[in-house]
C-alpha cells in the first residue's frame, strides 16, 4: 500500500500554499530570495547570495529544493477544447497496450513533428490537443503534420528497467522508447508521413525525451526541446526527478512512481544513456532547437483566481530551471559543434501558451524545413 505521506509536494499543495521568488544580481553576486505562506499566515523566508561565476551551477541545486518546496505541477494550464479534424488510431507495441496517437495531415505537408507530453500525460488526450486545440490546424496551413501520442504518465517516454514497484501502476513496463523508436516510425512510414525526416518536439519531460530519442534515432532529423530539462547530471536533478515522479502518480491518483523502477538507481549508467547533454555528440546532423523563458510573467500569466495565482506563482522556479538547462545545453551543443537554435524570450513561465508561441516561431521562422 502507498500513502500519500510518501509526498510532500502534494501535502503541501493541498496546504494551498503561496510562494514568492525575487532575484537580484551584480557583477559578483546574485542574491535569491524567497517566501513561502502557509494558510495560517506563517511565513519561511529564505535569502542566499550566490558567486556569479558558481550561480549557474546553485542555482539548479537550489531551484530543485524551492521547486519540490511548493509543491511544483509540471505542464500548468488551463483548457477544454478538442482539436478539428484529428483521426484516432491506436498504435501497438510489444510489451505495452496499444498507444492512442490523434493525427492532423495536409497534402501539402513538407514535415511530420510528433509532439511529445509533458510529465503529468493522461491516457484520454494529449496535453497539446487540451490545451492547444488551434495549434494543429495552424501547423497544417503551414504544411506540417501532426501526430499525438497520448498517455505516458510520468514515463519520460523511455523503456523502464521494470515495471513500477512502488504502486504496481500502470500494471506493465513502461516501454515508451520502444514506441517511438520502431512501432511509431513504422505506423508512420505506412502512412506515407515520412517527409524527408521527421521532427520530435515536447515540453519539459517530453523535451528531454525527443532529445534523447532524437539522438538516437536517424528517422528523427528535427529535434526540438521546450522549457525541457536537458542536463539531468546537473546538481540535484535526479533527486528532482524522484520527487516529480512520486507526486505525479500521487496526484494523478495511481501512487507513486519510482524512478529506480525506470533507470535504476541514480549511478546506474541509465542515466547518462537518457541525458541530452550526455547524448549531444550524436545530435550532429540533426537540426536541434531549445526554447525556455525566463520565469517572468508575461502575456499569458494573468490572475482572474486563487487557482491562476498559484499556478503562476507555481511555473517560474521551474521555467527558471529549465532556463538554466537549456543554456547549459546550447552551450554544450556549440562547443561540439552541433546545429542548434534557440528561443530564449524575455518572459514565460511553464505553461502552454508560451510553449504554442515557440512552436509557432519555429514554423514561421522556417526551422521545419
Amino acid at each position: 500500500m502507498w500513502s500519500q505521506r510518501l509526498s510532500p509536494m502534494s501535502a503541501l499543495h493541498r496546504l494551498r500554499i503561496g510562494a514568492s521568488l525575487g532575484l537580484k544580481w551584480c557583477a559578483s553576486h546574485v542574491w535569491l530570495t524567497w517566501r513561502v505562506h502557509g494558510p495560517s499566515g506563517s511565513e519561511v523566508r529564505e535569502r542566499v547570495a550566490l558567486r556569479s561565476r558558481v550561480f549557474g551551477r546553485r542555482l539548479v541545486a537550489l531551484l530543485v529544493t524551492v521547486a519540490a518546496a511548493t509543491g511544483l505541477a509540471v505542464g500548468i494550464g488551463g483548457g477544454t477544447a478538442s482539436a478539428a479534424g484529428g483521426v484516432t488510431s491506436y498504435v501497438g507495441t510489444p510489451g505495452m497496450p496499444a498507444v492512442k496517437v490523434r493525427t492532423w495531415t495536409t497534402p501539402n505537408a513538407y514535415r511530420t513533428v510528433v509532439l511529445l507530453d509533458g510529465l503529468r500525460a493522461t491516457s484520454d488526450v494529449s496535453g497539446w490537443e487540451h490545451n492547444l486545440p488551434g495549434l494543429p490546424n495552424y501547423l497544417n496551413s503551414k504544411g506540417i503534420n501532426v501526430v499525438e501520442p497520448i498517455g505516458g504518465l510520468g514515463s519520460f517516454f523511455s523503456d523502464w528497467d521494470a515495471v513500477n514497484n512502488f504502486s504496481g501502476y500502470p500494471g506493465y513496463r513502461y516501454r515508451w522508447g520502444t514506441f517511438l523508436n520502431s512501432s511509431l516510425i513504422n505506423w508512420m512510414d505506412a502512412r506515407g508521413l515520412r517527409k524527408s525526416g521527421y521532427a520530435i518536439a515536447g515540453i519539459s519531460m517530453g523535451g528531454n525525451a525527443a532529445m534523447v530519442t532524437g539522438a538516437n534515432n536517424s528517422a528523427y532529423t528535427h529535434l526540438f526541446s521546450m522549457s525541457g530539462y536537458l542536463n539531468l547530471s546537473a546538481p540535484g536533478m535526479r533527486e528532482a526527478i524522484r520527487i516529480s515522479l512520486l507526486d505525479a502518480g500521487i496526484e494523478a491518483g495511481v501512487g507513486p512512481l519510482n524512478s529506480d523502477s525506470m533507470w535504476g538507481p541514480p549511478t546506474s549508467p541509465r542515466w547518462l544513456e537518457n541525458d541530452p547533454f550526455v547524448q549531444i555528440n550524436k545530435m550532429h546532423n540533426k537540426k536541434v532547437r531549445v526554447a525556455a523563458g525566463t520565469g517572468l510573467w508575461g502575456k499569458y500569466n494573468g490572475v482572474n483566481s486563487v487557482d491562476s495565482l498559484l499556478n503562476n506563482i507555481k511555473g517560474s522556479p521551474l521555467e527558471t530551471l529549465a532556463l538554466a538547462q537549456s543554456r547549459s545545453f546550447q552551450v554544450q551543443a556549440a562547443v561540439n559543434r552541433v546545429n542548434i537554435t534557440s528561443d530564449f524570450p524575455i518572459t514565460g513561465t511553464h505553461t502552454w501558451g508560451y510553449w504554442n508561441d515557440m512552436v509557432v516561431r519555429a514554423a514561421n521562422t522556417g526551422w521545419f524545413r
